[in-house]
């Protein structure tokens, strides 16, 4: 029992933590916990040096603490770098071409998504020790595990494919044909993971980011003015709000915050160790990330809005090799190598880190060794499923252009479409109290996570009801957004303050007399009076020890009625929704 003291109330009366309780804080020092892979234990190994298992933080200056932030960054920056992959660029480059910067607003509203999605996966990987797929069949079952890595694996091995027709349409340009270039980048993302080092991964994949600097000198030479580019923050639909447009703001959605992301980046801060001790610094990193895969999206974005405003192909997007011709066409061929450049270096990332999300996640639903820290012959089915993934999309990249054209256009809306889905079960385990113990979602992060859920839904609901009914106005489609606005705001209300009115029952005299006479961080977040005295002290204690239990020792969370009924709902719903993406799709392959 150990009693809490705060610096500026002193000590709770009556009121200590039971640390020998699994529900209240998690297995002791020593005990069994829920980490799988033994390589996903040790020292944290970076691109820029290790920290010690042991170490309890960064201390000293400014110096330690930033060397101490570059070991920490990687899975942070990576992911949102590979979120700019070449789906992202076609599609950023698609909308510049044919919108100008007249959809940049999406991009500022999607900054608060990337946060509180990434952040929740951050979390759960730093905090459980295991990866994202692990966690959903653990505490959902079997049927739902497999839905969600299935929609993963079928999702992921079609944007790689579109990864290696980025690469060839590169390369293409700058004169290779694409019977050497795909094989050769097949060989080259093999050779950059198999090396049985995560530190030299990680070394591999900050020198392929470091690439997209010439990104800056590509959006000088298209002479992009500020007015221009600021007045897409003002959110517009030119043109009108149909299908097209909607189509292209849901695949804009699905590039900039991918279901590939969660699994990719909760796996790689468990593979590279790091443990709520360095949670802040993994923030750190990922809004840097997020920063750059911004300005990235946005350059990308201008690039095409004011490059080929002017030009023959001003409206006419058809793919991201024509922009490099186009651009190198309109100002010389420096800005279209430039552009085939960051087009490569862009699939390179996205292919990687795409292709790592997948095999991660197949060695977590299996429990087989998943980590970079082993060599090949130690991982088999790590990096054999790795080079089969890389090869059936690669073999699928050979298709004929019009079977590409149209994977290409459909892989980033099937990601808008499908992320609401990856997100609910996203905060539902980061609600899961036996799992997250204190560092599960507040109030505030819940608030803000499933307004994200509810805005993802509203779009894909529009987008289904533009495909199924193409005459619908504009206004039609804008009113039926805000009446779901509306909807979520006053339903999302009632549940907080029915919830606000149940804990409000709860004083701190029930919780002091409780059996055994302990608190814990449940007591605590349920009871308003404790909660602004208190709160902080006994919960940042709790973090500090929180280790979550194997999963053996837990019970699986019951499913209510209420819940099943509206996962299956939102499971046949995205069904119907991916069948009509793929219509869609094909008639304008067609048209």
């Amino acid at each position: 029992m150990t009693a809490i003291t705060t610096p500026s109330r002193g000590r709770l009366r009556g009121a200590a933590l039971d640390r020998s309780s699994p529900a209240s804080v998690g297995p002791a020092a020593g005990a069994a916990t829920a980490v799988l892979d033994s390589a996903h234990t040790g020292d944290i190994v970076g691109a820029f040096g290790r920290i010690r298992r042991d170490g309890s933080g960064a201390r000293g200056g400014r110096w330690r603490r930033l060397r101490t932030l570059l070991v920490i960054s990687g899975p942070g920056l990576i992911v949102m770098v590979g979120d700019n992959d070449a789906g992202g660029v076609a599609t950023y480059a698609q909308a510049g071409q044919d919108y100008g910067m007249n959809l940049l607003w999406t991009l500022t509203l999607l900054i608060p998504v990337l946060y509180v999605n990434q952040e929740m996966v951050l979390r759960l990987g730093a905090v459980t020790r295991v990866g994202h797929a692990r966690l959903v069949f653990e505490r959902f079952g079997k049927f739902w595990g497999a839905f969600s890595v299935g929609d993963l694996l079928i999702l992921n091995a079609l944007t790689i494919v579109t990864e290696f027709i980025g690469v060839s349409m590169a390369l293409g340009f700058l004169g290779w044909p694409k019977v050497i270039a795909i094989p050769a980048a097949a060989v080259l993302l093999f050779a950059v993971v198999a090396g049985g080092s995560f530190r030299r991964w990680e070394a591999m994949m900050f020198l392929l980011i470091a690439v997209n600097v010439v990104i800056i000198p590509m959006v000088l030479l298209v002479h992009p003015t500020f007015t221009g580019t600021v007045g897409g923050l003002l959110p517009q639909f030119p043109g009108g709000l149909d299908s097209t447009m909607l189509m292209l703001i849901v695949a804009v959605v699905g590039t900039t915050v991918a279901p590939w992301q969660l699994f990719f980046q909760q796996s790689n801060v468990v593979d590279k160790r790091i443990t709520p001790n360095w949670i802040g610094y993994a923030r750190a990193d990922l809004v840097i990330g997020i920063v750059v895969v911004m300005v990235g999206a946005t350059a990308l974005m201008a690039v095409t809005a004011f490059g080929l405003s002017s030009s023959a192909g001003a409206g006419q997007f058809t793919d991201a090799g024509a922009v490099a011709t186009g651009l190198a066409n309109h100002f010389g061929s420096t800005v279209g190598v430039l552009f085939a450049i960051i087009l490569l270096d862009a699939s390179l990332i996205g292919a990687n880190a795409i292709g790592l999300a997948t095999t991660y996640a197949v060695g977590d639903a299996m429990g087989k060794r998943h980590s970079l820290h082993w060599k090949v012959r130690e991982a088999p089915l790590f990096y054999g499923g790795y080079a089969t993934l890389l090869a059936v999309s690669a073999a699928i990249a050979f298709s004929p252009d019009h079977v590409l054209g149209l994977v290409t256009q459909g892989v980033q809306a099937l990601a808008g479409i499908l992320l609401p889905s990856a997100t609910v079960f996203l905060v539902l385990l980061c609600n899961d109290r036996a799992v997250l113990g204190p560092w599960s979602n507040t109030l505030r992060q819940n608030i803000i996570a499933w307004t994200t859920v509810w805005c993802l839904v509203l779009l894909s609901l529009a987008l289904t009801a533009a495909s199924f009914f193409p005459r619908l106005s504009t206004t039609t489609l804008e009113v039926g957004l805000a009446a779901g606005a509306a909807i979520g705001v006053i339903g999302g209300a009632a549940v907080v303050i029915t919830g606000r009115r149940r804990s409000g029952q709860r004083t701190a005299g029930d919780v002091t007399q409780a059996p055994g006479g302990g608190l814990d961080y449940r007591d605590i977040g349920t009871t308003p009076a404790l909660a602004r005295t208190y709160g902080s002290a006994i919960q940042g204690c709790d973090r500090a020890t929180w280790r979550t239990p194997d999963f053996g020792m837990l019970a699986r969370p019951s499913m209510s009625p209420a819940r099943r009924a509206g996962l299956l709902t939102l499971r046949a719903y995205l069904v119907v929704a991916v069948v009509l993406v793929v219509v869609k799709i094909v008639e304008a392959g067609l048209a």
